[in-house]
């Protein structure tokens, strides 16, 4: 079989990350080395650009500048939160068609790679010699057949390095703090959170994930042990808790909902969740020093916090994605594998049906028995996942000075 000869189309789509474009650059530059390739043709604003036929030639980008993008957060082409049906889908393909694309590579999510599946099905409906494969990427970290996904490296580095943060700040000043982080569903990246403690009474003292219900007397014992156990306590909380119902606590606690354009409850851009909880606390325990943040898209294209491993991963799924199109003549979704116990990764190519429109939470063996932490397992997990030379804190080790005073 003669290779399909023709254009590269690469898009992004959904929230940014510290080293999406790793994965893009990844395309470009192999795609070059194919002589099949006549172009190779960038979408701008994801699938919106590709129906609008709003493209540009990487084909006659510098290699130079590829490898400056690459080392800079968020999407270089720009995204978009458009969610395609089969008709938006059919719009696609339609200017795929007209653009002579012939290899689709798609670097996103959920729904991202739902949008790979119907249009690779619609080309092969419409006869059409079309490769198509999602890129995974996320900081989620929630795509099914993956140990781990590109982006969530780095975001739970941030997350980490914030709570060594907020471990100091409240140690200096005693109280309750509660950082929400991103995660409707899924609770890798507030889990992360863990990675911040060094010494035995560092927090996050407690971490709340989506995978288990959560209670708000039970959160309020918990922070009153900790808080009589150390005169503070630190908490981690996704930002997609619910109760025992799947009602999420931030329209339980508002006692209203505000929706997006998917019509998903709106969990990120405000602080809602932490002022709720922070007064839950402060009425409940009657503690006076109750501080909140929610992390939002600082977590998701901070530059200068970059899990070396993470971006060298996130290149390559983008190669290996050429490279399964390319060598292979297939379609598929591009999945990381972690085969040895210590740390490597294969890269494999499973059918679009397996990930798509699909979530993966955490798994058991990585919470705590009671719910408001994790265990040794998700440690293992986690650590390698975010990169090398990560900061840590120290405390002086001075020895106190005799009172005179105040024996």
């Amino acid at each position: 079989m003669s290779p399909l000869e023709g254009k590269v189309l690469v898009a992004q789509g959904g929230g940014p990350t510290p080293v999406i474009n790793q994965s893009i650059v990844g395309v470009a530059l192999e795609a070059r080395k194919f002589s099949q390739v006549t172009s190779i043709y960038g979408a701008v604003h994801g699938v919106r650009g590709i129906v609008e036929e709003n493209f540009v030639d990487l084909t006659r980008e510098t290699t130079h500048n590829l490898e400056q993008v690459a080392n800079t957060p968020s999407s270089a082409l720009l995204s978009t939160r458009d969610k395609p049906d089969e008709e938006y889908c059919a719009r696609m393909f339609k200017a795929m068609q007209a653009h002579d694309i012939r290899y689709f590579f798609y670097v996103g999510g959920n729904d991202s790679s739902d949008t790979v599946r119907i249009v690779n099905e619609q080309a092969k409906e419409a006869n059409y010699e079309l490769r198509a494969i999602h890129i995974p990427k996320t900081i989620d970290n929630d795509l099914m057949e993956n140990d781990h996904c590109p982006g969530f490296g780095s975001a739970a580095r941030y997350v980490a390095q914030a709570f060594t943060g907020v471990n100091l700040d409240n140690r200096a000043l005693p109280g309750v703090y509660i950082g929400v982080v991103m995660g409707r569903h899924a609770g890798f990246l507030t889990a992360a959170s863990a990675l911040a403690r060094k010494y035995l009474d560092d927090g996050p003292h407690l971490i709340y994930v989506p995978e288990r219900a959560f209670d708000t007397d039970k959160f309020l014992a918990d922070v009153d042990r900790i808080y009589a156990e150390h005169g503070l306590c630190t908490i981690a909380v996704s930002e997609g808790i619910s109760d025992a119902h799947g009602v999420p606590m931030i329209s339980k606690l508002m006692g209203e909902e505000e929706r997006d354009d998917h019509g998903n409850l709106q969990l990120s851009g405000s602080g809602a969740l932490g002022d709720l909880l922070s007064q839950t606390i402060k009425k409940g325990l009657n503690i006076k020093r109750v501080r909140s943040d929610t992390f939002g898209y600082l977590q998701r294209s901070f530059i200068g916090c970059r899990s070396d491993r993470d971006a060298h991963e996130a290149r390559e799924v983008g190669e290996k994605a050429v490279q399964f199109a390319m060598w292979d003549n297939v379609d598929g979704s591009v999945v990381i594998r972690r085969p040895v116990l210590d740390y490597s990764v294969d890269y494999d190519l499973v059918p679009l049906s397996k990930v798509a429109g699909k979530t993966r939470h955490m798994p058991d063996n990585f919470i705590n028995e009671t719910g408001n932490g994790v265990t040794e397992d998700f440690m293992n997990y986690c650590r390698p996942l975010l990169g090398s030379n990560l900061p840590i804190s120290h405390r002086l080790r001075a020895p106190a000075v005799a009172k005179i005073l105040h024996k």
